[in-house]
């Protein structure tokens, strides 16, 4: 193994574009708060390069790395080895060597599920349904997560086809619906999810109507930039149970790290406070 100048493991995080990645901030607290050497680069590579780069990574210098978007499909075309998450998402977020070989996984779904139960204990004590709005790559990894809880999803998209496509996916109950249909499905929901761009910063309000829900709903957002969206406002407004988007960023994060450098890191409250400071 290669080790970085600071005498440890090197691992990365690569996007086009990268800058916006807050992944360096949160290993490098790791690293700082277990003592460990070792780095955490951020790589900029373009969509033309970047199964030039995935493929020499045995020989990089690597350890692994994280991957971002609009990497992620192609990170799972190019690995050797994919554990059953990755199977089940087409995409991955995670990357490490062993043996000259590309292993993957993707820890979306942990992240997302980690995080509600650090802030919502005993959300998931009754699984019912839950309405999930976006049928992007961030979507699958949380129905995925939500159907190993228990859940019926119902996936609600403005382009029913892709809701279409998600759902036939994981099957298991897992059923698509426009928008026309939320309502209805809300009045029936124990858990929201919105999983859409909707409600970030210079990205457009999600505007829908949350008169529906029961008092005893669970409304989260994947989006941390706001850290209290429209959606998650208005839900408290009502006086319903809210979780923010961060803690999944941070709890995604675990996994990668003990596997680049030999230690389970938790996410504290310090951490937590150190990305939002960042946020501003």
């Amino acid at each position: 193994m290669i080790i970085s100048p600071t005498g440890g493991p090197r691992a990365f995080v690569v996007g086009w574009p990268i800058a916006q990645s807050r992944s360096p901030l949160i290993h490098g607290h790791w690293l700082k708060v277990h003592g460990l050497a070792g780095s955490y680069e951020r790589l900029a590579v373009p969509p033309e390069e970047i199964e030039t780069f995935l493929s020499r990574l045995p020989t990089s210098g690597f350890v692994g790395g994280n991957v971002t978007v609009p990497h992620k499909e192609a990170a799972f075309r190019i690995a050797s080895e994919k554990d059953e998450v990755a199977v089940a998402m087409g995409a991955v977020n995670t990357l490490w060597i062993d043996g000259g070989r590309i292993c993957a996984t993707n820890t979306d779904a942990h992240g997302f599920i980690a995080n509600l139960d650090d802030r919502a204990s005993g959300w998931d004590a009754n699984p019912g349904v839950a309405v999930v709005l976006g049928a992007g790559g961030a979507a699958r990894a949380v129905v995925w997560g939500l159907i190993r809880r228990g859940f019926t999803v119902r996936v609600v998209n403005r382009t029913l086809a892709r809701a279409e496509e998600l759902a036939a996916r994981f099957a298991a109950g897992t059923t698509a619906h426009g928008f026309a249909d939320l309502p209805g499905l809300l009045a029936d929901a124990s858990v929201l999810v919105n999983t859409t761009s909707l409600g970030m910063s210079g990205k457009g309000d999600l505007d829908i109507d949350l008169s529906p829900l029961r008092s005893d709903v669970l409304v989260t957002d994947i989006v941390y930039v706001p850290l209290v969206t429209p959606l998650l406002a208005a839900a408290e407004a009502r006086g319903l149970r809210t979780v923010d988007g961060l803690g999944m960023l941070l709890h995604q994060a675990v996994g990668g790290f003990e596997r680049w450098f030999g230690v389970r890191p938790t996410v504290t409250d310090a951490l937590r406070a150190l990305v939002l400071a960042d946020i501003g």
